[in-house]
């Protein structure tokens, strides 16, 4: 336990498609112009398919602070042990059957597409840890294979007790995938993602295939009460981040207790009603200014980068590329997660970087990643 020294982590999620960073304005100012984008719009759009009550999300899956006593009866002894992390406690072959809880769609009326946030209810039976994922396997026949439709994995959103705090619920947040059809000049029905409509779609007390937990790439290390956490998010790749920000400031956890690091959020967007999770955030803001960070990047209406093109992830990272390669040099963790395709930028990035500092990109990457400090999570 080496709670002495300091070693900040860099969590970089990359999900739900490219978007374009930069700092976001205030809490206050951005929450004002947030409603009166929404009351300008709400008469000129289509009602969406999932009811829509404002993009708060409420319930169990809203904004929650630690309350008194103890909320530790899902730790490891200690807390920060992870030896005993378990995967693939549930398997295809044999898949543990969960109930939908709740769906609430959480995006305003102009946000582009639909992310619902979905409750589901695993009964204690398929435990987790933050930043862990769930496999949901959708009902019906692949008709290009013959054979039922395979896993589809989704970040967990919660932490391990569930947003209700009983250890038997997570929590997923799914975008609907949709395709347009320039001939039809609409959504075409026939090419809509599976799963993602399948939850999106689903009814409390539905019942929903589950498998895993998986993974252990993008646990959140715990070892040291005083790291640093940067994550930087795009759309729906905020689930893990949002499991860690309620561990650390919206649970009475050890981890949140003993907490004396820096957690700070970037999450990229296409506009203002497509923030996810933005009340809870603006709450853990408000109580821990001293412990937490929150800048928004909104593609579709924000400021240029610095060559007067939209903002993204690697431009924003290279803005503070000093930091970044300074917290590396510190034994700071660097996590990739989402869609491939968003890799060479960043490593283009970074190897005109490491050109500007002298460095070997080839041996400075090869160093971090036997240090263990490098971890990519992309498909």
């Amino acid at each position: 336990h080496a709670a002495m020294i300091a070693r900040p982590v860099i969590l970089l999620g990359f999900l739900a498609g490219a978007s374009a960073f930069l700092s976001g304005p205030s809490p206050v100012a951005f929450r004002n112009g947030r409603s009166m984008a929404l009351s300008q719009k709400l008469q000129m759009v289509t009602i969406p398919k999932v009811p829509y009550d404002g993009a708060a999300v409420t319930g169990p899956s809203g904004p929650t602070l630690p309350g008194d006593g103890d909320l530790d009866f899902l730790e490891a002894k200690p807390y920060w042990d992870q030896s005993d992390v378990k995967v693939n406690v549930a398997k295809q072959k044999n898949p543990h059957i969960g109930k939908i809880v709740s769906v609430q769609r959480m995006v305003g009326p102009s946000a582009p597409g639909e992310t619902c946030n979905i409750i589901i209810d695993h009964a204690g039976k398929l435990p987790y840890w933050e930043g862990q994922s769930y496999g949901v396997l959708p009902p019906g026949i692949d008709p290009k294979r013959n054979k039922p439709y395979g896993v589809r994995l989704y970040s967990i959103a919660s932490t391990r007790y569930g947003d209700d705090k009983t250890g038997k619920t997570t929590t997923l947040c799914v975008r609907r995938a949709t395709y347009w059809c320039p001939e039809l000049k609409a959504d075409d029905p026939a090419k809509k993602g599976v799963c993602s409509n399948y939850l999106c779609d689903a009814k409390p007390g539905d019942e929903v295939k589950l498998t895993g937990p998986s993974g252990k790439v993008m646990l959140m290390p715990e070892d040291d009460v005083t790291n640093t956490y940067i994550m930087v998010a795009t759309g729906t790749g905020i689930a893990p981040f949002r499991s860690f920000l309620r561990r650390l400031f919206g649970e009475a956890s050890p981890a949140g207790k003993n907490f004396k690091g820096l957690a700070w959020l970037f999450l990229g967007v296409a506009n203002k009603d497509a923030l996810l999770y933005d009340e809870e955030f603006q709450v853990y803001l408000r109580q821990n200014p001293d412990k937490m960070r929150l800048d928004y990047a909104l593609s579709r209406e924000g400021p240029l980068n610095k060559a007067g093109g939209k903002m993204y992830i690697q431009d924003k990272v290279e803005e503070y590329s000093d930091e970044v390669f300074d917290a590396l040099d510190k034994g700071a963790h660097i996590y990739f997660c989402g869609l491939k395709g968003m890799m060479p930028g960043i490593q283009d990035m970074l190897k005109g970087v490491c050109a500007k500092k002298g460095l070997n990109f080839e041996e400075y990457l090869e160093g971090i990643k036997k240090n263990g400090q490098w971890h990519v999570e992309v498909y």
